[in-house]
């Protein structure tokens, strides 16, 4: 079964409708031991066949429109992070103390690129809060990596030890993550079909007039609702003042939203206003976070009747790290995928973000695909996604995962050398990161272009990735640019 063809299952899709699907494919685009193109392909694939179902069931037309897939605006939109210039700036894609590091018995990668991550790093360490990464490098070279990883998270920080795939599959988190399915859906209640609002003219807009609730931070959540703000939805992304985001993630993920404020803990009025006419709430918190404000996908139907809720979550809101924070390249490092891009000497990595990119076009495949069968029989909708039950749909499986790791460094291209095609950036604190290829960029492609735009806005010139999700008369690009981060109100328009 192909990428694809499993993934529209998962969603419940008519299996008849793939044949609308065609794709472009780009030998060159998102290079990897691991089927990552593949893998963004069906991705994308089903969020644009998901889209064009739900814009023919409103427009009734006579056939779904046709779907065309490109590899190479799959591609640059996997990798949009590093293609954004604002004002001819590249941005910051990671701090200096999110990385890989050596352990004493092999290594381990954090996330500290939040600033109040950064600091429960260092306190877990024993550091000051302006310790070098030289420091952080002293303190864990003489510690064990599966120590620092429990350390570190009871601190309330980002670190996991980077595992093969075999020792992540006697996990007991990876037995919790594949018995679940890639796509959880469920009803929440018997409310009345969803009736829709006529088109007037225009772009194919399969998601126009619908207002989505946006409670995402980093990286999926943000680019599930920048896919239903392209098909038309009025998305509000609402953040609590003392988290803010960073500048340059809110300007790659905000095209199309409106953004701010609002703390849940002392203006609960304004956000059951919110509640009470919208459609979707997208939540990308950790498991739990969200439940002490009502925020459970029942409580939210109890509240709201005929609600799409969509979760999505690092490793699952189940099994002993379910209530864990996680990103993706913790999730690459920790389910053997950074030992299968690179080997248990050298980690590597995919060449994009692909796990968050991909479960948040799956993301936004299933919130399309809830409101096309609220619209033939009611009920409220959950829908939940994991970065960890995406990277075992990557790796295949056991049997699969461990062939590779058989291979080791033996399989390795021939002619290069161990730790070849990879930087060990010790002191500019990018981590590691593929080495650029002088005729290809970052997604592989050797020419970009057809694929980029650019736009003023309000955080000033922007040249941005445009969106791969395309179907026979849906839109091209964003109405809006981004803007500043919590500069709107916090009420529908």
């Amino acid at each position: 079964m192909t990428y694809i063809t499993s993934a529209w299952a998962e969603l419940g899709g008519d299996p008849a409708l793939l044949a609308r699907v065609s794709t472009v494919v780009r030998a060159d685009a998102l290079p990897a031991r691991l089927p990552v193109r593949e893998l963004a392909r069906a991705c994308v694939g089903v969020c644009a066949l998901a889209g064009a179902e739900l814009g023919a069931r409103r427009a009734a037309l006579a056939r779904v429109p046709r779907v065309r897939v490109d590899d190479g605006a799959v591609a640059v939109s996997f990798t949009s992070e590093r293609r954004l210039l604002v004002d001819g700036r590249a941005p910051v894609a990671f701090a200096p103390l999110s990385r890989f590091w050596r352990t004493a018995d092999g290594w381990v990668r954090t996330h500290a690129n939040y600033p109040h991550h950064r600091v429960r790093l260092l306190r877990a360490l024993g550091l000051p809060g302006d310790a070098a990464p030289t420091a952080v490098a002293r303190a864990l070279a003489g510690r064990a990596a599966l120590e620092v990883e429990d350390t570190v998270h009871a601190a309330g920080g980002l670190a996991v030890a980077l595992r093969t795939p075999r020792q992540w599959t006697a996990h007991p988190q990876a037995d919790a993550v594949a018995a679940r399915p890639l796509v959880e859906r469920g009803r929440l209640d018997g409310s009345r079909a969803r009736g829709f609002a006529p088109f007037d003219g225009g772009p194919l807009l399969p998601a126009a007039g619908l207002r989505v609730l946006d409670l995402t931070r980093v990286l999926a959540g943000p680019v599930a609702t920048r896919t239903l703000a392209l098909l038309g939805a009025d998305v509000l992304r609402v953040d609590a003042p003392h988290l803010p985001e960073l500048p340059d993630q809110h300007a790659d993920t905000g095209f199309g939203k409106r953004s701010a404020l609002l703390d849940l803990s002392s203006d609960r009025r304004t956000f059951e206003e919110l509640l009470a006419a919208a459609d979707v709430v997208v939540t990308g918190y950790r498991p739990g976070a969200l439940d002490r404000f009502g925020l459970s996908p029942e409580a939210l139907a109890e509240r709201r009747p005929g609600l799409v809720v969509a979760q999505v979550s690092a490793w699952g809101a189940y099994g002993p790290w379910g209530a864990r924070r996680g990103f993706d390249s913790l999730v690459q490092a920790a389910t053997g995928i950074a030992v299968l891009e690179g080997g248990t000497e050298r980690p590597g990595a995919l060449p994009a973000q692909a796990l968050d990119h991909g479960t948040g076009h799956l993301l936004a495949a299933a919130v399309l695909r809830a409101l096309t069968e609220q619209s033939y029989d009611g009920g409220s909708r959950s829908v939940r996604l994991a970065l960890a039950r995406t990277a075992a749909w990557l790796t295949g499986g056991t049997e699969a995962a461990g062939d590779a790791e058989a291979a080791g460094d033996a399989g390795r291209p021939a002619g290069s050398e161990p730790g070849e095609g990879v930087r060990m950036d010790e002191g500019d604190g990018k981590g590691m990161t593929k080495k650029e290829e002088p005729t290809a960029d970052a997604g592989g492609l050797r020419d970009a272009g057809p694929w980029l735009a650019g736009t003023d806005s309000p955080l000033g010139r922007l040249r941005y990735a445009l969106a791969p999700v395309s179907f026979d008369g849906g839109p091209r690009d964003w109405t809006r640019p981004p803007g500043a981060w919590g500069a709107d109100p916090a009420r529908w328009l």
